[in-house]
């Protein structure tokens, strides 16, 4: 059973699609999308372009960025959509802590060999194919019985993915902006 939550974030490994579905979802919903990229200190940025993986204590104030942005964005359209890769289940619990109220997460599940064939065909800021191992190595899949999860294929279409995702959201009717 999924805790109703105004805050949505799409997670997953690198090119698992998290900002193709979260933009697709945040239309759905009408509600603003916020990329977790777009949140990392020049710090975090240089260190991935060089392909140098980050920290712990390089994640934390990013993620503490993005969970207060996600939840100032909630606070004025009543819901947000993030895209963040969240890969360790402390991550998650560090983003709801600081968001101050439920997030659902939404993992974008899959393996190792279909990640790596779509980041091959993409180019990413900073974001080299040479992390992607440290990526899967850092990645404590969600528990769905433990976490406020909603767990999906990769490999189902982003309208696919979106329905499934809009349509659990079954608290989020209130809004009928997007039915």
């Amino acid at each position: 059973m999924i805790t109703p939550a105004r805050i949505i974030i799409v997670m997953g490994v690198s090119s698992s699609g998290k900002s193709t579905v979260g933009q697709s979802i945040a239309r759905r919903l009408h509600v603003p999308f916020l990329d977790g990229d777009g949140y990392h200190p020049a710090t975090n940025v240089e260190k991935m372009r060089a392909g140098i993986p980050l920290t712990d204590a390089d994640r934390w104030p990013w993620l503490e960025s993005l969970a207060t942005a996600l939840r100032d964005a909630a606070d004025k359209k009543d819901a947000a959509v993030g895209a963040c890769s969240a890969l360790k289940r402390a991550y998650r619990d560090f983003l709801t802590e600081k968001a101050g109220e439920p997030i659902l997460f939404v993992y974008l599940d899959g393996n190792r060999e279909v990640i790596a064939q779509r980041m091959a065909k993409r180019q990413h800021e900073y974001m080299p194919v040479s992390l992607l191992d440290s990526q899967f190595a850092t990645l404590e899949v969600p528990d769905p019985q433990a976490e406020n999860v909603l767990v999906v294929p990769v490999t189902d279409s982003v309208e696919k993915l979106t329905q499934t995702v809009t349509k659990s959201l079954t608290h989020l009717k209130s809004f009928k902006r997007w039915q």
